[in-house]
Parts: C-alpha cells; structure tokens; sequence
C-alpha cells in the first residue's frame, strides 16, 4: 500500500474506508483476554488495550503475547512497554522473537526465543479453556494465524476453530480471529 501512497501525484484522490468495527468489546465483558499477535497484527489488540485501560472501571485482566522475528521488528515496543509499566496489574506483555540479535539476552530480559506454539501458549497464557469468561484474539500474517486459531473461512467469517487453541482444549466461542 505505502508504493501505491507514495506513487500518487498531488491532487489524485485516495479512497479510505473505515473505521470498521470487528468485536464489539464492553468494560468487564471478560474477565481475562490474552491476545496472540504476529507482526503487524498488533494493530487491533493496541485499540483493545488502549480502550480498557483508559477506562477506570474496567478490571479486565490483559495478556498480549507479541511474536516478532526480531527486535527492530516489534512495532510500538516503547508504547507497550510504558503501559505494561503504568498498568502492570492488568496488562503484561510476552515478547516472541525468532531471531533475536542475543538470544541469551533476549532470554534473559524475560524474552522467548522461537515461535508461538501450543507448548508456549500453554505456559504463558494466564488462563485455560476451562476457565470462565475469557477470551483470546488472534490476529497475524496469515500462516500465523492459522498455526494459532485456524484460518479464517473464505468469506471472512471466523471460520472453524484449529491451531494450538484447538489442542489446548478452547471452543471456538472462546476465541476471535481478526
């Protein structure tokens, strides 16, 4: 898209759409989410965390588990670091890295080395499938996600559920793919 934008001429027009709603989301509509983002798939837990943080009333525990292939590639890294920092109660972030510079640093600074498997879901998410009121968002390149949750189907439902959620024993009501 960022080649179309920069090829344009002053006075071609753009045509935007949007915003498009894709979870309505509540205060205390859950009582713990975990999201599951690759890569640019940051963007909708960003406005997840963004708006149940910002509201005093909301309790919703919050668990992002962010995987990267490398350091340079973590998208907005400062900002979800300050808001782990001034909301450390309610939001915790897991940094994933493929590739990271120092692996055994990145370890050591609480970093997990590899990919997001079922292995590393079963550790790090803060709740089971058995557990009440929760909800995972999974949202990623393509392949990711379906690794995670299954593909979306072909009309962009939310389609069947697959993945390491699937094996962990979560019903697709459970979970949301954007």
């Amino acid at each position: 898209m960022s080649s179309h934008i920069h090829s344009l001429k002053v006075g071609d027009s753009l045509e935007v759409k949007g915003p498009i709603p894709k979870y309505p989301l509540a205060a205390n509509q859950h009582k713990q989410i975990a999201m599951v983002a690759g890569g640019t798939g940051i963007t909708p837990m960003l406005q997840i965390v963004n708006k149940l943080l910002s509201d005093p009333a909301d309790k919703t525990k919050l668990t992002l588990v962010f995987a990267n292939v490398s350091e340079q590639d973590i998208l907005l890294k400062d900002q979800l670091d300050a808001l782990t920092k001034a909301h450390g109660d309610r939001f915790k972030v897991q940094y994933v890295l493929d590739k990271p510079a120092d692996a055994k640093a990145f370890a050591a600074q609480g970093g997990v080395v590899g990919f997001v498997t079922k292995d590393l879901l079963a550790k790090k998410l803060p709740f089971s499938a058995k557990d009440e009121n929760v909800k995972v968002f999974v949202c990623g390149p393509p392949g990711f996600v379906a690794a995670i949750s299954g593909s979306k189907a072909p009309d962009y439902s939310q389609g069947e559920l697959a993945g390491a959620l699937k094996d962990l024993g979560f019903e697709k009501d459970q979970v949301f793919k954007f």
